[in-house]
This record gives structure tokens, sequence and C-alpha cells, in this order.
């Protein structure tokens, strides 16, 4: 990923990136772009543990599904980031794996990511594969569902 994109999405008001301001004649492709920028916004919120900006993201019910089948539910996904327990290094998309689909409030987007830190003073590298859902609500466009998994060997 350029490193730049987070630097300016960052920037943005956060009305604008959650299509705050949209009209209902958005197209799909407005939508797509909203959506991953929205995204990527949520992806540093996460790198830098900012728990603020992560619920400002969240719908009220969003759940995060782990290749284990573990449910982190969105309390516990803000407790976290607010314990410090996880410090990263990287928390990034891998440059243009990100894939964002739109089927009127619902947008999916999956990509690639590079996570590589310490979690409670123990070191982790590894790639994912992750699908986040978002859908349109009132309040614009807010992170639903999550799943992820471990990047496996090819078959």
């Amino acid at each position: 990923m350029n490193a730049i994109i987070p630097h300016l999405i960052s920037a943005l008001p956060l009305d604008a990136v959650l299509g705050l301001g949209a009209t209902g004649s958005a197209s799909l492709a407005d939508d797509a772009r909203v959506v991953g920028e929205l995204d990527l916004r949520f992806q540093e919120a996460v790198k830098r543990n900012d728990a603020d900006a992560m619920a400002e993201i969240f719908h009220q019910d969003v759940v995060l599904v782990v290749g284990s089948g573990k449910v982190f539910t969105r309390e516990d996904m803000l407790n976290e980031a607010r314990s410090g327990a996880m410090v990263y290094e990287q928390q990034d998309e891998e440059a243009a794996s990100q894939t964002v689909r739109v089927w009127g409030d619902t947008a999916v987007v999956t990509a690639k990511l590079w996570i590589k830190g310490t979690e409670n003073g123990k070191p982790f590298d590894r790639k994912i594969w992750f699908s986040d859902t978002y859908v349109r609500t009132d309040r614009g466009w807010r992170y639903f569902f999550a799943q992820s998994t471990s990047v496996l060997a090819d078959a």
C-alpha cells in the first residue's frame, strides 16, 4: 500500500469518509470509494489502538469471526485497543489487494493484511485475508461484520 494513502485518508473529515453528506443518488463507484477509504481508515485506527476512531466506524452490533471460529464483539475489540496489549509495527493492506463490492446498502471489502508487532510482549508476524462488511445507516456507512483467516499455502 502506498504509505501516503492512510495519511491522506486520516486527514479527511470523518463525515466525508463515512459517506454522511451523500445523497441517495450516489453511484456504486462512489459508494465503493467511500467504503474502501473507510476500511483503510479503520485499519489505521487499529494500528494506533485508537478505540475512539474504531467506535465511530463500528456499527453497534459489529462482530469479528477469526479463523478458529472465535467471535469478538464490539466491546471485545474496543477493550483490546484500550488495553494496549497489541503493539503494531505493521497493520497494512497489501498493495492492490483491496476489492470493494457494493450491493445496495451493503458493501464487502476483501484484502490481504500484513500484521506484525507484539501481543503482551510476544512477537507476531502474519498475513491474513479478511472480509469486512459495511452497512449504510442513517449515520453513514458502518462496519458491521468481519471475518479473517490466515493466509494458507496454495493447494
